[in-house]
């Protein structure tokens, strides 16, 4: 690894004051002193979440001490509101820390958001011109590279349209290839890929390869999408509540902010959860979902997960069916069990049903997943009656087994192989 220091982040700190700073009126202020007087509570004094002290100071980042060296990628993971863009914001030197210092060596480019840098007015050949002056290149730098720059973003037959009629895709586009060709040491990327199609992301994902690898430029890249952040990063940070909770082996940092995430409640009511995916005239209704006789959302070995589902039928219903998909935490879909002609049932009819499913060929990790109620038409082809979000599990290995890499052979383990000598030749 390249010990030149590139980024020094110090005893970093950031504090936002939430609540009404002044603007209150006479009336308000004889009630706060009247109330102050009698000793009890100011009815005027703003409400705080529980992250913020009594004076309404809310840290946003907390004591940050971080070293980044030269031509690492560094990911950047979290959760919503953990400090990942205000960090961001705070090394790009677009806003300024509460307390603490950030020493920079070298020049810095930087999209924290769609069109970060450019100005509506002037077409995308101008705006990369623009940010060539603000890196501090010349005219005759920018020439040379600006061709390349062009074909990279695929914005060549708009390129002298002004960048407001460009579409958020296009944006993103143009704004990658400018941070990614002009002379900048350092790269700044806060979630910008999401927008851009899968073949630019993969395009995107290769050139930071690149200039990291051949040119030696340090990236910083924040996604929620931890399959990117695996294939770039060769280090990963996590925030949490503005603080660094681990800094580190990338796998291993994406395994901490996955667990931390996962709800573990073992029970789950469905009656206010509001349905956002289309269903077949709302023929069913699944009211309640809990793990029969088991408080807990771990399952063991060849333990079976047991699932006791209550449901409402609101018409008559025929060969009714039930699904359970299966997703790892990082939204990818990994298996499903199904239930077929379950029963015939009235208009109005309360239903429950438990449901053992074998999961035991699931590798060790957190999952969770939908589940369905559906009918099958002629073809076999599925039509959800209700389809809701389904409780976390986590498949836990107490044998001493084989450390499963999933990332390289799945989530899922079959049978172990069978081994059948060949005849011999006679």
């Amino acid at each position: 690894m390249n010990t030149e220091l590139v980024i020094s982040v110090e005893n970093l700190s950031k504090v936002y004051r939430t609540g009404t700073i002044g603007g209150g009126t006479l009336r308000g202020d004889l009630q706060s002193l009247w109330a102050r007087m009698r000793g009890r509570e100011d009815p005027n004094s703003p409400v705080y979440s529980k992250k913020c002290d009594r004076n309404g100071a809310f840290f946003a980042l907390e004591n940050i001490n971080l070293q980044i060296h030269k031509g690492e990628r560094i990911g950047i993971i979290g959760s919503n509101g953990a400090g990942k863009s205000t960090l961001l914001k705070i090394i790009s030197r677009i806003t300024a820390p509460t307390s603490g210092r950030v020493k920079i060596k070298g020049r810095i480019a930087s999209m924290l958001e769609v069109g970060t840098g450019f100005h509506g007015e002037l077409t995308g050949r101008e705006n990369i011109y623009l940010n060539g002056s603000i890196l501090g290149m010349t005219k005759a730098e920018v020439d040379k590279k600006i061709d390349t720059i062009i074909e990279f973003s695929e914005c060549d037959k708009f390129i002298d349209t002004p960048v407001k009629r460009y579409s958020s895709g296009m944006y993103v586009k143009l704004a990658f290839a400018v941070a990614a060709h002009l002379d900048a040491d350092i790269m700044i990327m806060d979630e910008v890929l999401a927008v851009g199609d899968m073949a630019f992301q993969d395009k995107c994902l290769g050139k930071m390869d690149e200039v990291s690898s051949n040119e030696g430029r340090t990236i910083l890249y924040v996604s929620h999408n931890m399959s990117t952040i695996q294939r770039l990063c060769d280090r990963c940070i996590v925030l949490d509540e503005g603080r660094v909770i681990f800094d580190g082996d990338t796998n291993e940092a994406v395994e901490i902010y996955l667990n931390n995430v996962v709800c573990s409640e073992f029970s789950r009511d469905y009656m206010d959860y509001v349905r956002t995916r289309i269903n077949l005239g709302n023929k069913a209704f699944i009211e309640h979902a809990e793990y029969y006789k088991h408080e807990s959302i771990q399952f063991a070995d060849k333990e079976r997960l047991e699932l006791k589902l209550r449901w409402q039928c609101r018409e008559a219903l025929k060969n009714l069916c039930f699904r359970f998909e299966i997703w790892s935490v990082d939204k990818i879909a990994v298996a499903s069990s199904m239930a077929f002609d379950i029963g015939d049932y009235e208009a109005g009819a309360t239903v429950e049903k438990i449901f053992s499913i074998d999961v035991s060929n699931l590798v060790p990790g957190n999952y969770r997943g939908y589940y369905a109620l559906f009918i099958k038409n002629e073809y076999g082809a599925r039509v959800n009656l209700d389809w809701v979000p389904a409780m976390n599990f986590s498949r836990v290995n107490t044998a001493n087994d084989i450390v499963w890499n999933y990332r390289l052979w799945g989530r899922v383990r079959l049978e172990d192989a069978r081994v059948i000598d060949c005849e011999k030749d006679t």
